[in-house]
């Protein structure tokens, strides 16, 4: 199927997109609706389009040519930078990327890239508003402590105090709402996770939402990565043994509620406590060790997710190589 489809590589920005096919070079568009039309018209049946994922930049795009009949394939750009690395191309432009984004796709398996449920892009956007009025509450609660050593009191304190109890009740509000749209439609994933012990309802949700109820993954490192827990070894100068940290790619909300289940986890989830302690034994941080039963519940969610049954606390990987070695 492969050699007979035109690839059409795809750069894709805030403002335009750049593409690339054998058959007509390079052109640029607007990245708007009258941009997608236009580029719309230099497409056949054979066409396939390829482009990276890209924050929410290319999904307008996507969702376009998806809707119009058009092959498409959203890549990884981690994945396309390696790629290009491995080919030695130093010279990094738009017009070289979205070559480059071709050539990758002659030489490598794609996918077809399918829009996620109507019901998931809803909780997204009531995800992301939540997400950032609890960056508002904590830029507010920070200026509040301010005022407060300052010595500061009347209108303004009293000002900053209103707005954060109408955050916090929005929050509440938007929260309530997410929680109803994935009970109406993942009602029983979400009772499967929460048997997990350690793991919050909060923090359930926010994972099913993320990962589009963990359907496009396939094994815990995978998704250890998306969440940026996966461990990387920093080393410096003539240093042989780095520090171990987290990549901390990914969103950071998902990341900090699963951190902060994961104090729970290691006390009630016998699982998360052997390993726990395996790693403290060893001489390791405790903080490392957290982290470590971080990504273990994120195995153990994903386990359940595919299996489609509650926690038991006898399970034993049959895939050890899935788990990371801190």
């Amino acid at each position: 199927m492969h050699k007979s489809k035109e690839f059409i590589g795809i750069d894709i920005s805030k403002k335009v997109f750049d593409v690339w096919s054998e058959k007509w070079g390079y052109k640029q568009f607007k990245n708007t609706s009258e941009g997608f039309s236009a580029f719309l018209l230099l497409l056949t049946s054979q066409s396939w389009c390829v482009m990276e994922f890209t924050g929410s930049y290319y999904h307008q795009l996507a969702l376009f040519l998806h809707d119009n009949d058009v092959a498409v394939s959203v890549v990884n750009p981690l994945v396309i930078k390696r790629f290009i690395q491995m080919k030695l191309q130093h010279n990094k432009t738009d017009k070289s990327d979205a070559r480059m984004i071709v050539r990758y796709a002659k030489e490598q398996p794609l996918s077809l890239w399918k829009p996620q449920p109507q019901y998931i892009r809803d909780c997204k956007d009531l995800h992301t508003v939540i997400s950032l009025y609890h960056k508002q509450r904590t830029a507010l609660k920070n200026k509040l402590h301010s005022f407060v050593d300052q010595g500061l009191k009347g209108k303004v304190v009293t000002s900053v105090k209103r707005h954060i109890r109408q955050l916090d009740a929005e929050i509440k509000l938007l929260e309530s709402q997410l929680e109803t749209i994935i009970k109406t439609h993942e009602q029983e994933l979400l009772s499967n996770l929460l048997s997990i012990p350690g793991l919050g309802r909060k923090t359930a949700i926010l994972l099913i939402v993320c990962t589009n109820g963990f359907k496009t993954f396939e094994n815990s490192r995978q998704l250890s990565a998306f969440f940026g827990l996966s461990p990387v070894i920093r080393a410096s100068g003539s240093s042989v043994r780095g520090k171990t940290r987290i990549s901390k790619r990914g969103n950071p909300m998902v990341r900090n509620h699963l951190f902060m289940c994961s104090f729970t986890a290691y006390s009630k989830n016998h699982q998360c406590k052997a390993l726990y302690e395996r790693i403290v034994n060893k001489g390791k941080s405790k903080k490392l060790a957290l982290i470590a039963v971080t990504n273990k519940l994120l195995a153990q969610s994903l386990a359940i997710a595919k299996s489609g049954v509650r926690y038991d606390p006898d399970f034993k990987s049959v895939n050890p190589s899935n788990n990371f070695s801190f």
